[in-house]
C-alpha cells in the first residue's frame, strides 16, 4: 500500500481529489482507486507529538527546584498529544501496512518535522518520498503528486526544525524556572515566562515604551533661504532651499544633524540674507521604479496591518482560510517573495480568476500587460515555497467575509503589479552655496503612476500641498538670497509599536541588534521567529499579560517591564536569537552541525543558572535606592507629574501606589527586599497599629496573616517559597 501523509485534513482531501476514483472514506483516511493500484491518504492534525515534559525524563523534575537546574535530558523523547491520539493510532496502523510513504507536510521547516517525527516514532523502514504542495487547486496538486522526490533530500530541513524545537525546550524550561524561582524567593508572585523569541520581542516593546516615557523634547531650528536666479535668460521663479549641516557647527548639532542653537541659526540667517550665491549642484532626472515583488506572509501582515489595522494573527488566519477553504491563494506561510519561472505560463488563468473573484479588480485585469516579465520570476530565489499569489480558481467556496475580500484583493494587487508599467518619478535637486553656507532644494513628483494605480492609499490625514517645480538652473549660475526664515521645531519621540511595525521589526531584526559586528553579518531577512510563528509569538505575549493594546498601539504591561528590567541583556536583546536563526539556516544548508549548536546552548544555560543567587534581582531593582510600592510591594520608579517628580508603582495602571520622592527609606519597610507571607507568600508590609509596628500581608483582606516586628524586620525566618 502506498500511503500519503498530509499535514492537515484539508490538504489530505485535496490530495485524494487528485487521485483516481473510487474514493472510500474511513475514520482518519481516504482510500483512492481499487485493487493493487489502491492508494491511501491520511493526515496529521498539526503536531500529533510534542516534546516530553520534564517529569517524563525524571519524576523529580516535576517540582520546580533551583538545585535541579539546568534540566538537560540525556535522550530526547516525544509524547503523543492527548487531543489527537486517535488520529495518531490511525497513522500507526497505516504506516505498518505501507510499502511506500509519501510525505506531504507543508513546504517549510515545521511541516517537514511534523510528518518526519511521526514516521520516526513508529520506526517505519519503507522508502519515503516527498512532495511539495504550494497550491491546493486540483491541477497544482496533481502536478506535485507526479513529481515526488526522495525525502532524504530534506533531512537537513528536518534537522534544523528539530534543533530549533530542542533548543527552545532547553531555553524556555530552564530560564522560566530559574527566573520564576529567583523572583519568588524575593517575594514576587506568578510565573515569569522566558523564551528565546518571545522575550526579545517583549524587550523591543519595553525599550520603545521606555524611550517614549523618558523622552525629553528639545527645540531645533531649520533655516530656509528663498532664492532666485540672476541671469537674464534663466527661469525667474524663486525657490526655497534648506540649510545643510556643516561640520564646522558640530558642537551645535545633534546626532541627526539638527541645529539646536537658536543664536547660531540667527547668525547663519543674517550671514546669507540679501547675499549672492551660486548653484554648485544641479541634477534633474526621470527615475523608473519597478513594481514591488509579490507578498510573503510577513509582507502581507505588515501591509494589512498598515492599511486595514488587522492584527498579525487575524491576517494569518484569514489567509489560511483563503488557502484551505476557498483555494483562492497559494500556501500562505511563505517567507519568499519570488515565483518559479515556470509559473509565468499560468499568468493568463490567474488574472482571469482574479477578474471573476474580485469585480473591483476586473478593469485592472483587462489592462494587464501579459508581455511584461518582472524580476519576480526567478528560480534561484525560490526554495521550498514561493510568494503568495492568487490561484487559477475562479470562485470562492461560499461568500467571502469582509476580511477575506480585503486580503485576497491585496494579494491580487501585488500580483497584477507585475504586469503594470514602471512608475516614473521626476526628481530634481539644486544645491546653492552662499558664502560658507550650503542650502539644498529638492523636487519629487510622480510623472507616470504605472503600477502605483494599484496601490491602496490611506485616506486619513491631510495630504501635503504639492510643491511648485524647481527652476531649471544650471551649475555655476548666480542666484540671490531674497530672504531667510528660521522655523523652530521640537524633536519627537518614536511611535509606539503597532502590529505592522512590530512585525516589521521582527522581520528586519538587524536594525535592533546592538553588537555592531553582529549587525554587519546578519542578512536583512534574518528575523525573530519564522513567517509562520511571528503572529503566534505576539499573541502569546498578550495572553501572558506582558503586552496590552492601547487603541492601535501595542504597549508593555508593568509585568512585562519588570521582567525585562531584571533580565540580562543577552536574554532580553535580539542579538542571540538572531544568531540562532542564522545558525538554524546554516544547519538547513548542511553547513553546521545541530549537535554542536545544542552543546553550546547548554553551556550558555549553565552559565545563567549557576550565577550567584540574587542575580537576577527582583524586577525593577536596577535602581537600588528605589522603595517598594506600599500597596503591592512591587519596586517603584521615578515619574514626572503635575507637581514634580515622585515614586510610582511599576505595575501602573494595575496598581496606583505612589510615595514622595524624598521618602526613599520609608518606615513601612518597603525600602527593604520583600519578605514573603508565611501563609500565602505574598510580600509582607510593615504597618503601625495601636500597639506599635507589626507586619501584615499585602494581600489583605484576602489574607489576614500578621507577624511581629523585630527592629524593622519581620520576626520570622525567611522560608523557601518553592
Amino acid at each position: 500500500m502506498q500511503l500519503y501523509i498530509a499535514e492537515k485534513p484539508s490538504l489530505g482531501r485535496a490530495i485524494a481529489a487528485a487521485l483516481p476514483a473510487p474514493h472510500q472514506k474511513g475514520p482518519g483516511w481516504i482510500r483512492c482507486g481499487q485493487g493493487d493500484e489502491a492508494v491511501t491518504v491520511s493526515w496529521c492534525i498539526g503536531h500529533l507529538l510534542e516534546p516530553a515534559e520534564p517529569a517524563q525524563y525524571n519524576p523529580r523534575w516535576k517540582k520546580w527546584r533551583q538545585e535541579d537546574l539546568p534540566l538537560v535530558p540525556e535522550r530526547w523523547e516525544v509524547t503523543p498529544k492527548d487531543s489527537v491520539r486517535q488520529q495518531l493510532n490511525v497513522l500507526e496502523s497505516l504506516i505498518r501496512q505501507a510499502h511506500t510513504i509519501v510525505h506531504a507536510g507543508d513546504p517549510d521547516r515545521e511541516g517537514q518535522l511534523l510528518v518526519d517525527e511521526v514516521i520516526r516514532y513508529f520506526g517505519a523502514t519503507c522508502p519515503v518520498q516527498r512532495i511539495l504542495i504550494n497550491d491546493l487547486t486540483p491541477a497544482a496538486v496533481a502536478k506535485a503528486i507526479q513529481a515526488p522526490k526522495d525525502n532524504r533530500e530534506y533531512r537537513r530541513l528536518s534537522h534544523s526544525a528539530l534543533a530549533r524545537q530542542r533548543a527552545d525546550w532547553l531555553y524556555g524550561i530552564n530560564l522560566t524556572r530559574f527566573y520564576t524561582l529567583s523572583y519568588q524567593q524575593q517575594g514576587q508572585q506568578g510565573v515569569y515566562s522566558v523564551g528565546r523569541v518571545q522575550t526579545p520581542v517583549l524587550g523591543l516593546v519595553v525599550e520603545r515604551d521606555n524611550t517614549i516615557e523618558n523622552f525629553e523634547p528639545k527645540p531645533y531650528y531649520r533655516i530656509e533661504a528663498t532664492c532666485h536666479g540672476l541671469e537674464a535668460d534663466s527661469d525667474p521663479a524663486s525657490f526655497s532651499a534648506r540649510w545643510l549641516a556643516d561640520e564646522a557647527f558640530r558642537e551645535h548639532l545633534d546626532e541627526e544633524d539638527r541645529l539646536l542653537d537658536k543664536a547660531t541659526a540667527e547668525q547663519i540667517a543674517a550671514a546669507v540674507e540679501g547675499r549672492p550665491g551660486r548653484i554648485t549642484e544641479s541634477r534633474f532626472r526621470d527615475r523608473n521604479e519597478a513594481p514591488p515583488l509579490p507578498l510573503s506572509l510577513s509582507a502581507l501582515q505588515i501591509e494589512a496591518g498598515r492599511l486595514f489595522r488587522m492584527g498579525a494573527k487575524d491576517v494569518l488566519d484569514t489567509a489560511q482560510n483563503l488557502y484551505e477553504r476557498h483555494q483562492l491563494i497559494t500556501y500562505p506561510r511563505s517567507d519568499c517573495r519570488y515565483l518559479p519561472e515556470g509559473h509565468f505560463a499560468q499568468r493568463e488563468s490567474v488574472i482571469r480568476a482574479i477578474s471573476k473573484v474580485s469585480s473591483a479588480l476586473a478593469p485592472a485585469c483587462e489592462q494587464a500587460d501579459l508581455s511584461r516579465r518582472t524580476a519576480a520570476w526567478n528560480d534561484k530565489q525560490v526554495d521550498a515555497h514561493h510568494a503568495i499569489i492568487p490561484t487559477s480558481r475562479t470562485s470562492a467556496n461560499g461568500k467571502l467575509t469582509a476580511a477575506e475580500d480585503k486580503i485576497y484583493g491585496l494579494i491580487s494587487r501585488y500580483y497584477l503589479m507585475q504586469f503594470s508599467a514602471d512608475a516614473v518619478h521626476r526628481e530634481g535637486r539644486l544645491t546653492v552655496t552662499i558664502g560658507e553656507h550650503r542650502f539644498r532644494a529638492t523636487e519629487t513628483a510622480v510623472l507616470t503612476p504605472g503600477w502605483k494605480t494599484l496601490e491602496i492609499r490611506l485616506r486619513e490625514g491631510r495630504q501635503e500641498p504639492q510643491k511648485a517645480p524647481l527652476p531649471r538652473l544650471e551649475k555655476g549660475e548666480p542666484v540671490l538670497c531674497d530672504r531667510t526664515d528660521i522655523k523652530e521645531r521640537k524633536t519627537q519621540p518614536p511611535q509606539h509599536f503597532t502590529d505592522a511595525t512590530l512585525l516589521s521589526a521582527m522581520t528586519n531584526i538587524a536594525r535592533f541588534v546592538t553588537d555592531a559586528e553582529l549587525r554587519k553579518t546578519l542578512r536583512e531577512t534574518d528575523g525573530l521567529g519564522t513567517e509562520a510563528t511571528r503572529a503566534a509569538i505576539i499573541d502569546t505575549l498578550f495572553k501572558r499579560d506582558y503586552l496590552y493594546r492601547d487603541s492601535r498601539h501595542i504597549k508593555a504591561t508593568g509585568k512585562g517591564k519588570a521582567l525585562i528590567g531584571a533580565l540580562p541583556q543577552t536574554v532580553s536583546k535580539p542579538d542571540m536569537t538572531a544568531v540562532w536563526e542564522a545558525t538554524l539556516e546554516t544547519i538547513r544548508r548542511g553547513e553546521a552541525d545541530p549537535r554542536n549548536f545544542l552543546e553550546k546552548l547548554k553551556e550558555q544555560i549553565r552559565g545563567f543558572v549557576n550565577a550567584p543567587m540574587g542575580a537576577p534581582e527582583a524586577p525593577g531593582t536596577d535602581q537600588p535606592t528605589s522603595p517598594h510600592c506600599p500597596k503591592c510591594r512591587t519596586p517603584m520608579r521615578e515619574r514626572e507629574g503635575k507637581f514634580g517628580r515622585f515614586w510610582a508603582c511599576t505595575r501602573f495602571p494595575d496598581c496606583n501606589g505612589t510615595r514622595p520622592l524624598e521618602d526613599t527609606a520609608p518606615a513601612d519597610g518597603t525600602s527593604q527586599k520583600p519578605v514573603p507571607c508565611p501563609h500565602c507568600f505574598s510580600p509582607l508590609v510593615r504597618r503601625k497599629g495601636k500597639k506599635g509596628w507589626f507586619w501584615g500581608c499585602s494581600n489583605f483582606p484576602a489574607c489576614r496573616q500578621t507577624v511581629d516586628d523585630d527592629n524593622g524586620t519581620p520576626a520570622i525566618r525567611l522560608r523557601n517559597t518553592t
